[in-house]
C-alpha cells in the first residue's frame, strides 16, 4: 500500500504472502469448532460488528474519513468510487451502532496469478480489537479461494510487524519491488 498518496522517493518495503495453513480449534463440552479465522464471524457480530464485501451499503465519505484519520490523505470521492468499482475484492467491517465503516481492505489484481492489497486501515478508535487482522484474514483467504498465490502489498515500515504474522515476508529469495516516481522537474540539487 502507498501510504500517504504519494509515490516515495525512495521504495517502501514490498511485502509477499509465505503460505503457510493456520487453523484456530475452539472446543467446548458440547462441540468442537474449527474456523480459519483468529475471530469469529459471530464473536464479530456479537461485539456489533458487520462484515461487508461489496461497496453497495459504503457510505464513501465515512471511509474517507477513516484515512484521514490514519494519516491518508483526503481523497476526492468520486476517485475512491472509481477505485473500489476497478477492486476484485474488497472486506470491511461497519459498526452496528454508528452504520460507519471501522475497517477496510482491498486487492486488486489479475484475479488469476497476483493480487495487490491497498488500503488497509482501522479507525483508531476501534484499533486494538483485531479488526485489522479480520479483515486481513479474510481478504487473504479469499484471494487464496481463488486460487491467488502470489499476493503483495507495500507498507510503511511502522506496521511491517503487523503483517509478519499473517505471513508476508519482506523480499522474499532477494526479490525487491520498484515503485515508478517521477522526479520533480523543480527539485533543487
Amino acid at each position: 500500500m502507498i501510504l500517504r498518496g504519494i509515490i516515495p522517493t525512495t521504495p517502501l518495503p514490498s511485502l509477499r504472502l509465505k503460505l503457510k495453513p493456520t487453523r484456530n480449534v475452539t472446543a467446548s463440552s458440547s462441540q468442537t469448532t474449527v474456523s480459519k479465522f483468529s475471530i469469529s464471524d459471530q464473536e464479530l457480530e456479537s461485539r456489533g460488528f458487520i462484515l461487508r464485501r461489496t461497496i453497495s451499503d459504503l457510505d464513501i465519505n465515512h471511509l474517507n474519513s477513516v484515512f484521514v484519520a490514519v494519516g491518508f490523505p483526503r481523497r476526492d470521492p468520486d476517485k475512491i468510487r472509481v477505485a473500489l468499482e476497478n477492486t476484485s475484492s474488497l472486506l470491511w467491517i461497519e459498526y452496528e451502532k454508528t452504520r460507519r465503516p471501522v475497517a477496510f481492505a482491498r486487492a486488486t489484481g489479475d484475479d488469476v496469478f497476483n493480487a495487490i492489497v491497498w488500503d488497509v486501515v482501522v479507525d483508531p478508535s476501534y484499533q486494538g480489537m483485531g479488526l485489522g487482522k479480520a479483515v486481513m484474514e479474510r481478504l487473504i483467504d479469499e484471494l487464496l479461494e481463488k486460487g491467488i498465490c502470489n499476493i503483495a502489498l507495500y507498507s510503511e515500515p511502522r506496521v511491517l510487524g503487523f503483517y509478519r504474522p499473517l505471513g508476508f515476508v519482506a523480499d522474499p529469495g532477494g526479490i525487491r519491488g520498484m515503485v515508478y516516481s517521477r522526479k520533480s522537474k523543480n527539485k533543487k540539487l
